[in-house]
Parts: C-alpha cells; structure tokens; sequence
C-alpha cells in the first residue's frame, strides 16, 4: 500500500485505483473525505445531511471516472473540481435550507471563558456562517476553497475550471460582499 501522509497522492494510487484495487480506494477515502464533506458542508448552508450525500456521490464519481484523470494537474485539484461540480448539480436540483443556529456543534469550539465571550463567538460564528451561506454559488466555492482547504489560486482555478484572473474577481468580489453583509 502508498503512503498517503502528504497532501497529495501519487501516480503508483491512482493506477491501483484505476485497476479496480479497492485499498486504493479506501486510502483516498480516508485522505480526503473530511476535506470533500466540510466544502459540501459550507456550501449547502451547514446541512449534514446534503454534504453527506454530496460527499457520497464524490466519492462514487472518483470511483466511476478515475480513469479519466490525466495528471495534467494535481490529484487533489482534479477531485476538487468533482467536488465543485456536484455541488453546483446539487444546489441546482434542490432548495437548499439554511442552517442558522447549531448551537452544540459552536460551543465546541468555544474557548473557556466568560458567558458573554461565548455568547459573543458563538454570534459571530454564526453570523460568518449566514454571510458565507448568503454569497452566490460561485464566489462562495471560491472563499470556501481558498480559506477552508487552503487551495492556491493555480489550484483554484483549474478545479472551477477558469483563470487565475477570474479566481482572484470571485474572491474580491466575495470579500466586499462578504465585508458587507457583516458590516453590521
């Protein structure tokens, strides 16, 4: 089995995968399902159950189209554009509901500290959260790929498919918006 400890796989996993090998598979399940399932998660608003079939029909779609990956980029890129792809098939097909309060899941991350700085984080969480989910789907695949996988804009652009140009608009464009709608 390859060594999967980096962020990105090499071509001895992806032939495995290629050639039906199932630990292959199972390897970059586990690489990468919590990157795939937190953009799904973002992206549809903090609905678990729409990233987890999102994430699920990702997955499925590695395992039924590796053979199309080329390597003209990163394995990762390429599957963050299945990635990108399903969640605009996904927000396409359905009405997505807005998450605005999961109150456990914020306190989790709380700091000890008084109520009050609780309070205050968790209202801010929850206030990023409402803006994100408020931006149209392109600038919001954008912000979510560069600040929560911490994808270059090389990298950007070739899983949404456009140029470095259009990757950095999107996210000027999604910091004003973003700027705005947490103005108050």
């Amino acid at each position: 089995m390859a060594d999967l400890t980096g962020r990105e796989v090499n071509a001895d996993v992806v032939e495995s995968c290629r050639l039906g090998d199932r630990d292959a598979f199972r390897a970059l399940y586990l690489l990468y399902k919590d990157r795939v399932y937190s953009v799904a998660l973002y992206f549809f608003h903090g609905d678990p159950a729409v990233a987890a079939d999102v994430t699920q029909q990702v997955f499925l779609k590695l395992i039924t189209s590796i053979g199309q990956f080329r390597g003209d980029a990163g394995f990762s890129t390429w599957l963050y554009r299945l990635v990108v792809n399903e969640c605009m098939d996904a927000a396409r097909g359905r009405k997505s509901k807005v998450v605005t309060s999961d109150r456990a899941r914020m306190e989790a991350f709380a700091v000890p500290g008084s109520q009050e700085e609780d309070y205050a984080r968790t209202q801010m969480v929850s206030s990023v959260r409402s803006a994100i989910s408020a931006l149209p789907l392109k600038f919001r695949i954008a912000v979510l790929l560069r600040y929560f996988d911490e994808l270059s804009y090389e990298e950007m652009a070739k899983a949404l498919g456009c140029s470095m140009g259009t990757v950095a608009s999107r996210l000027s464009r999604g910091h004003t918006m973003l700027a705005e709608l947490l103005k108050a």
